[in-house]
């Protein structure tokens, strides 16, 4: 039995997982290749709120992946999903964020501005143009009593300087500011991976990540099976080094292990 008999769909991370920077991690395209081929559905399952679906597509498929749009999951889509059931349609929502979660919020009925007036709820992804008068704006809204919810709480952003303030960085600026936490939806939060297993009419879902902090710390929040892979982030050591409860169910060097022969 080879490891993809066991599921039906696999939930992949992006950087460090399939790909590193620009180019894909060897072997990786054909190994995702060889789980469509078994049956099972993918889903590209991204952190990142500042690319729309499209772009991360285009970008898949240049690098040898040929997604499908919708087997792209992006944590701007899961936020602006949460931020529609918990305000009336037609609600102004505050975005912090590139016009790629502009639009998601959008999509979802809702009507984006990028002042506080009127604005129910706050929605904060990452942007690079983010400063103090947008920080200000959304400070407002939240000390008013707007719904507030991050894209995602990542501290770091990876790039080819190192390094960079992530999203999370800006959020911890507006709880900072506030004395407000918001409601997150992506990894290690479960609304992103929830969502991605429900879009893909998943019930064995296998969450395969680089990061035990992000990936497969929300695999078990969301009580999935977990593979975590060495080509990124984490290490073997780091992840038995965790309480039981909280290690990946598999650890690899690659995404190759998908179609190896396995016990059990």
């Amino acid at each position: 039995m080879t490891l993809l008999s066991r599921y039906d769909a696999l939930l992949l991370d992006l950087d460090g997982t399939v790909y590193r920077g620009h180019a894909p991690v060897p072997g990786a395209p054909e190994a995702v290749a060889a789980a469509r081929a078994a049956g099972l559905a993918i889903r590209f399952v991204t952190n990142n709120a500042s690319r729309s679906p499209q772009e991360v597509a285009d970008h898949l498929t240049e690098i040898g992946f040929a997604p499908a749009l919708d087997e792209v999951s992006t944590s701007a889509q899961a936020a602006a999903s949460m931020l529609a059931d918990l305000v009336p349609a037609g609600s102004t929502v505050l975005v912090l964020g590139t016009e790629a979660l502009v639009e998601q919020v959008r999509q979802r009925g809702l009507v984006p501005t990028r002042t506080a007036d009127g604005a129910v709820a706050v929605i904060q992804g990452l942007s690079q143009d983010t400063g103090w008068r947008e920080l200000a704006e959304a400070c407002v809204a939240v000390r008013a009593g707007a719904v507030w919810v991050a894209c995602n709480v990542d501290l770091t952003l990876p790039t080819e300087r190192g390094l960079l303030p992530g999203s999370g960085s800006l959020v911890r600026a507006l709880m900072a500011a506030t004395d407000a936490e918001p409601l997150v939806a992506g990894k290690p939060a479960v609304p992103l991976l929830e969502q991605a297993a429900k879009s893909a009419g998943a019930q064995r879902p296998l969450v395969v990540g680089d990061r035990l902090d992000t990936d497969i710390a929300g695999a078990c929040n969301a009580g999935m099976d977990s593979l975590l892979v060495l080509t990124g982030v984490s290490t073997r050591e780091e992840a038995m080094a965790l309480p039981e409860d909280q290690r990946p169910t598999h650890i690899a060097d690659d995404l190759s292990v998908l179609s190896a022969t396995v016990e059990g």
